[in-house]
């Protein structure tokens, strides 16, 4: 009986739950979208780094794991006494600057030769190796998501580059330069952000990691296997943070909609909640129904915004190719179906309560 009323219930206000629903999804989604965008960058970025080959990243004193934020501290010099300790087989620097020009993005300086010998090399789809100081190169990805092709011009750094080739994605950046005439264009002569350090066998990576700490007393020198281990949320200054605050927002949504739904049909049915307790319905009965009605339209709200969440992950996907597409997982869309409900059954708590203490004489003669 109890379920056939909640469900005619929604039914009979097809517009007020229409709106119920997708703000509850609305909410869902903003959680998802949020957590998974942010997932998917960490855990692309920390896979291009570590896609470069190398065992073991060399990097200055207390450097964050943004190593693009950290400049050009650290002296070629370096390198060579790193290529010269045992188990070393190749060591590359690599200088690191933030293109913000109409996006965000990192421009690698490197040096052809060395980064060949720890990464392999890059696979060309079109074009050829870096030659000439006004040459770069770009990843498939960025130049589908740029439309460039070999030849063409493209303005990065206040410095108009010639793309020479275009490569597979996977190797560090999306955008790479000469070491030379980036170490030109920032002021940064004889300087690097980085060395990446390939060991004549994977399993002599931790007694090379010993030899360059004796070398290095102080530089934060992390295994390539630990650092996409590194790249989570809490590992981040602040993110966490703006996660929470964006959870929050979502929660605050889903609780004032569901509270003025539910207010608004509680004053509605006060005829109704009259003649319920005028056949001895108790408060317990009127607040079973009134929360009962909240967690369906919670429930359902969700489903929607699950499904609303993978249309909006194609959705940017398809306007921002560039972008690693969002994670969207079973334990967040867990966490977001209960928030949402959590929320609305928050909202719905005083309505609840001023439907329990309403009288059923004043609630009969209402009009």
């Amino acid at each position: 009986m109890i379920g056939y009323m909640i469900s005619q219930n929604v039914m009979h206000r097809p517009v007020r739950t229409m709106i119920t629903l997708i703000a509850v999804a609305v909410e869902v989604t903003l959680v998802l979208i949020v957590v998974g965008v942010t997932s998917a960058l960490l855990l692309d970025s920390a896979k291009r780094t570590a896609g470069v080959g190398a065992d073991i990243m060399v990097r200055p004193p207390s450097a964050s794991i943004f190593m693009g934020f950290t400049g050009a501290p650290m002296s070629l010099a370096i390198g060579t006494k790193l290529g010269q300790l045992q188990y070393v087989q190749a060591v590359t620097p690599v200088l690191v600057e933030i293109n913000t020009v109409n996006s965000l993005e990192q421009v690698w300086g490197i040096d052809s030769a060395s980064f060949r010998s720890v990464s392999g090399g890059f696979v060309f789809y079109s074009g050829h190796d870096l030659q000439s100081s006004d040459d770069i190169l770009v990843d498939d990805i960025e130049a589908k998501a740029k439309k460039v092709h070999v030849g063409q011009m493209i303005h990065i750094l206040n410095h108009d580059f010639h793309v020479a080739g275009v490569v597979e994605h996977g190797k560090g950046a999306r955008l790479f330069v000469l070491l030379s005439t980036l170490q030109d264009m920032t002021g940064a002569s004889d300087k690097a952000t980085l060395f990446f350090v390939k060991c004549d066998r994977s399993d002599h990576a931790l007694a090379a990691e010993d030899k360059v700490n004796q070398l290095l007393p102080g530089y934060t020198v992390t295994p390539m296997k630990e650092y996409v281990e590194m790249f989570t949320s809490s590992a981040v200054p602040g993110l966490a943070a703006l996660t929470t605050v964006m959870i929050s927002i979502a929660v605050t949504i889903g609780f004032l909609v569901i509270f003025l739904s539910m207010y608004t049909t509680v004053n509605e049915r006060t005829r109704e909640i009259g003649v319920l307790k005028s056949l001895g319905a108790s408060k317990f009965y009127i607040a079973r129904i009134i929360l009962s009605e909240t967690a369906l339209l919670c429930f359902a709200g969700s489903i929607c915004g699950i499904i609303l969440s993978f249309l909006t992950r194609v959705l940017i996907r398809a306007l921002f190719p560039s972008l690693p597409q969002a994670l969207i997982t079973v334990e967040w869309t867990s966490y977001a179906g209960l928030i949402a409900m959590i929320g609305g059954l928050l909202g719905a708590c005083y309505p609840t309560w001023i439907a329990g203490r309403k009288d059923p004489v004043e609630a009969l003669a209402y009009e």
